[in-house]
């Protein structure tokens, strides 16, 4: 199943700098595992903002729970969640996009 992830991280601007080092190579290299996976499909950064949204894929909301809580920064990160269902006008049912 596939759901519309944003994320928006909360770590303060005036915390511990070591650990946001740590935290943010961490971050990158579970983000690494989680898309070598297939949980995450596609990710955006929102411009001029410490947060993004992406296409995560998990069986059920439980796993991509377990997925998310994952990441390094997860105690500091508020998260939104779409559930997605095809649409019966995306251009891709028609072979219009690839």
């Amino acid at each position: 199943m596939e759901f519309m992830v944003l994320i928006k991280n909360t770590y303060p601007a005036d915390g511990d700098k070591e650990l946001l080092s740590s935290l943010a190579k961490a971050e990158s290299a579970r983000a690494s595992v989680l898309a070598e996976e297939g949980v995450i499909k596609k990710i955006w950064r929102r411009t001029g903002q410490k947060s993004n949204v992406g296409i995560w894929v998990a069986p059920d909301a439980t796993q991509l729970h377990t997925a998310i809580s994952s990441l390094p920064f997860f105690p500091w990160l508020e998260v939104e969640i779409w559930p997605l269902a095809e649409h019966p006008n995306d251009p891709k049912r028609y072979g219009e996009i690839k």
